[in-house]
């Protein structure tokens, strides 16, 4: 017999061929002016992602983790800090806290939306206060999937207890949160253009979206190496966050079809809560927001019934992916930096959380396809 046609669960190639008539001439206008670092489709592709999110500033960087660091460094963050994160995301929020000498600290997620738990973020920063060890200095909620974190809540417990908040958007650039797009919920908004993001370069590359002129001006002169108004004054230490043209170009291609992608994510993603909220966990929507649909995420019984599931897929020719297989805290790069906290439902989430193909080229046969495996490996 032979074995179905696997479907791609990411399909860029599809994607090319939809927009390459425009692609093309802006890839040879990047080669014919030959200013491959910072060049004029930089500047351009930041007024159409501010434009688009409705704010005041953006600042195009080389990655999503890079745009993290460097509106951390802008707030001097160190040592001593304490910034507070979930748990359960990519570890890239985790990361750069520890590369630039403060600690992460972990907070749990709501079991539904996999959002982080606002209540035990309360928690947490009362705890680290009490221990007198770490400065509480600034919360990073991370939109999962493509969902909007609660930043309401968010920002009120941080404008009581004095902190920074940072929006790790790297999943969720043109998502929405009560009618207004994600890019100024926080003090800053972080995104990623990771060719799997729902608006992906063909390479790494990031933004930073801030209402701050202040802020804004600094995150510019770090991502050059601390560059002050001339090349050759250097104000601060900074690094080499630059964004490439080439990127810029890419990315401004993929504007022209974004909101058409975005509506396609919808609708699969409705189509497979509706088919197959029966007989699997489907993502639970954060009220009053629209998601960018980054992951579609559905919740087994338990590690053995995820395993019959992606087998029964893999027979199917349907791809799958775990996203997260271990929570930060259980990961050997955090182990010394974590309190030692129970995070229950981060670690109970992660043995049984699995990923369907989700992007705007798979056709209704394909989605069907994908609804009758996972229907017939429950």
């Amino acid at each position: 017999m032979t074995a179905p046609k696997p479907i791609p669960f990411l399909d860029l190639k599809a994607q090319q061929a939809r927009i390459i008539a425009d692609l093309k001439p802006r890839i040879d206008a990047v080669l014919a002016h030959c200013m491959f670092i910072l060049g004029p489709e930089v500047a351009e592709l930041e007024r159409q992602l501010a434009a688009f999110v409705g704010a005041k500033h953006c600042v195009a960087v080389s990655s999503g983790t890079d745009a993290l660091q460097i509106a951390m460094m802008a707030e001097d963050i160190g040592r001593g800090d304490a910034v507070f994160l979930p748990a359960f995301t990519y570890t890239a929020t985790a990361e750069v806290p520890l590369v630039l000498g403060a600690t992460p600290v972990f907070v749990d997620i709501d079991p539904l939306t996999f959002q982080m738990d606002v209540d035990h973020l309360e928690r947490r920063i009362a705890e680290v206060r009490a221990a007198g060890k770490l400065r509480p200095r600034a919360i990073i909620g991370v939109d999962l999937f493509g969902q909007p974190a609660d930043w309401d809540a968010i920002q009120a417990l941080a404008q009581r207890e004095g902190l920074f908040t940072l929006d790790d958007c790297a999943q969720a650039y043109g998502a929405s949160l009560h009618g207004k797009r994600l890019g100024t919920q926080a003090d800053a908004t972080a995104t990623s253009f990771f060719p799997s993001k729902p608006l992906g370069g063909y390479g790494d590359g990031g933004a930073l979206f801030t209402e701050s002129d202040e802020r804004a001006d600094l995150f510019r002169s770090l991502r050059t190496h601390g560059e002050g108004k001339t090349r050759y004054e250097v104000m601060r230490t900074g690094m080499n966050g630059r964004l490439d043209t080439l990127q810029a170009a890419v990315l401004l291609s993929k504007l022209t079809v974004f909101q058409e992608e975005l509506d396609a994510r919808a609708r699969i993603a409705a189509i497979y809560s509706a088919r197959l909220g029966n007989a699997v966990g489907v993502p639970a929507l954060v009220p009053n927001s629209v998601s960018a649909w980054a992951i579609y995420a559905i919740l087994l019984p338990n590690g053995a019934a995820r395993d019959k599931m992606q087998a029964g897929l893999k027979e199917a020719g349907v791809p799958s992916a775990i996203y997260y297989p271990r929570p930060l805290h259980h990961q050997p790069a955090y182990a010394a930096a974590h309190d030692g906290s129970s995070l229950p439902v981060s670690e109970d989430i992660s043995t049984r959380i699995m990923a369907l193909p989700l992007h705007p080229d798979l056709t209704d046969q394909d989605v069907e396809r994908i609804c009758a495996a996972v229907l017939a490996s429950v």
